[in-house]
């Protein structure tokens, strides 16, 4: 029997440049990617949808793809939404990270608003079991780009449905104020039990 995945609740107070009104409808978006994970768990219950599998297109094949995509969907937007909020200056073992690795923080901000700007879904700053460094991911999509075992500390989401009605299209602008809005004491949180 499968756990039911429930929708977490995120307090969008003190996130300032995105209106209510653009946090509500991405959360709602949210909520769709939490009832869709549900529904492939339930369907990876009967045994029925096991039968013949294929590689081209089977159920279980469709299942699987559905069930990857949403629930990276999921997670992804849960840090997303997590990691905005309050204490918007960077300090910490993330600054140290960050500052070792790229050499300053206008640096690694550059190269991660670049990457923004270059793919079509997700930037992730994570920490990555390789190395033990930081390191900055782009994916086009929810399971497009995913790098195994490695830890999101920092998650941006670039899709259209993130910033659209508050800015158009000008996703340069809407990077800019996430930015703002970067709560660094969850980031520091999440490296630190990364390094646990």
């Amino acid at each position: 029997m499968y756990k039911e995945v429930t929708a977490k609740k995120f307090d969008f107070a003190s996130i300032k440049g995105i209106t209510t009104s653009q946090l509500k409808q991405h959360y709602k978006l949210y909520e769709g990617y939490v009832g869709k994970t549900n529904k492939m768990f339930q369907k990876l219950e009967d045994i029925n949808n096991y039968k013949k599998p294929n590689s081209t297109y089977s159920s279980i094949r469709s299942i699987e793809l559905g069930q990857s995509y949403a629930l990276n969907g999921v997670k992804l937007h849960e840090f997303y939404f997590d990691n905005m909020g309050d204490s918007n200056i960077p300090y910490g073992n993330i600054l140290d990270l960050i500052n070792k690795k790229y050499g300053g923080f206008d640096v690694f901000m550059e190269k991660f608003k670049s990457v923004g700007m270059a793919v079509r879904g997700w930037v992730i700053l994570a920490l990555d079991s390789i190395d033990e460094d930081i390191h900055i991911f782009g994916c086009d999509a929810h399971d497009v780009g995913s790098i195994w075992y490695s830890y999101p500390l920092l998650v941006m989401d670039v899709y259209e449905h993130a910033y659209m009605i508050d800015f158009g299209i000008n996703r340069r602008k809407y990077i800019d104020v996430f930015f703002q809005n970067i709560d660094w004491k969850k980031v520091n949180k999440r490296l630190d039990k990364a390094l646990r």
